[in-house]
């Protein structure tokens, strides 16, 4: 039966520590494999090899790591406002690969930092309804601080995630959430903070994910 979750500060800021850190496990780890094959003896193009997958790692683990940094981060001082067209170039290096497509049709404006982690977030989310790939296209809804979103996701079997909507509204199954669902829980909170909901809405062959 679900239930609400209460999480205590120190909870809820170890659970997203260990989300980032689930993150960067991949690109850190490629980068360490990459070093000791540089160190055994091989031929020039296993070398090759290794420092191509060093540099994509890289990229990759620098991509993350400012993504999250805006995302689950402190992003300046309070009352700090976050330049969308830094958002989008964050969200391209965190998300956009050989398997998804991002368009971005959010003007560029400051806007309070809580919205674009919101927006950051809910793109995370949108992601894990295409788990195949496909395409996301963003688009803003309002102006200025009453500013909202909405993503549409598509691709082969778009799906709602269960347990996604219940931890939007703060709720889980067991009333409890561990590293795993963090995120979406942590996407409410933000979405709260902002006076605003988050749902999501299956549309033809699309996923809806937009404030409300």
């Amino acid at each position: 039966m679900s239930g609400p979750v209460t999480l205590e500060p120190l909870e809820l800021a170890a659970l997203l520590c260990s989300r980032v850190c689930h993150d960067l496990i991949s690109p850190a780890g490629a980068i360490v494999n990459g070093l000791e094959v540089l160190e055994e003896d091989g031929d020039e193009e296993t070398k090759k090899f290794a420092l191509d997958l060093i540099k994509k790692s890289a990229k990759t683990a620098s991509a993350r790591l400012q993504f999250c940094r805006i995302a689950f981060g402190a992003a300046g001082s309070a009352g700090a406002q976050v330049d969308t067209g830094d958002a989008e170039t964050m969200a391209r290096g965190f998300m956009e690969d050989e398997k998804t497509k991002l368009t971005w049709n959010v003007p560029r404006a400051l806007l309070p930092k809580n919205h674009v982690k919101l927006l950051l977030n809910m793109l995370v989310i949108a992601t894990h309804t295409i788990p195949r790939g496909g395409s996301l296209t963003v688009e803003a809804v309002g102006q200025g601080d009453e500013t909202g979103f909405r993503i549409v996701a598509m691709g082969l079997n778009a799906r709602i995630p269960q347990h996604i909507p219940l931890l939007l509204e703060g709720s889980s199954e067991s009333g409890t959430v561990d590293a795993h669902a963090i995120q979406p829980f942590y996407t409410g909170l933000l979405a709260r903070a902002c006076g605003l909901g988050v749902g999501l809405k299956a549309e033809a062959d699309t996923i809806v994910v937009a404030t409300r």
